[in-house]
């Protein structure tokens, strides 16, 4: 059975996003998709400056099995990303949670963030 952390709300495409103490948003990939991707070798991420609209293909995560999209949330600025990602991609997998976050926008609109999935929601998605 996947982690899945009950503070953070989920997409149907399993990307989570967490709200952090400034405000931005956090966004990664949940634990139930690095499992189902497998070893991840590389990571293609948006660059720090770009606005991304909810929905948008903004990353890319590849593993030995296949390359996949990252949707964005939610609308925002991107103000991070992480680079430790580019030596180690493999850290999505050993901490989908933490380490392995992807990426840091600043949200444009904060009702987008009420069409998302909580943890329970998302784990009944997981069951179907």
């Amino acid at each position: 059975m996947s982690n899945i952390p009950s503070h953070l709300k989920y997409t149907e495409s399993h990307e989570w996003v967490n709200i952090e103490e400034n405000g931005n948003v956090r966004i990664g990939i949940s634990d139930h998709a690095q499992e189902a991707l497998g070893d991840l070798v590389f990571v293609e991420l948006p660059v720090v400056g770009d606005e991304i609209s909810q929905g948008d293909p903004c990353a890319v995560v590849e593993s030995v099995k296949a390359a996949s999209d990252i949707y964005s949330p939610v609308s925002g600025k991107v103000v991070a990303i992480n680079e430790d990602l580019d030596s180690d991609p493999a850290l999505i997998n050993a901490d989908p949670y933490g380490d392995g976050w992807l990426f840091e926008l600043e949200l444009i609109d904060k009702e987008e963030m009420d069409g998302l999935k909580g943890a329970e929601a998302y784990e009944e998605s997981l069951e179907e």
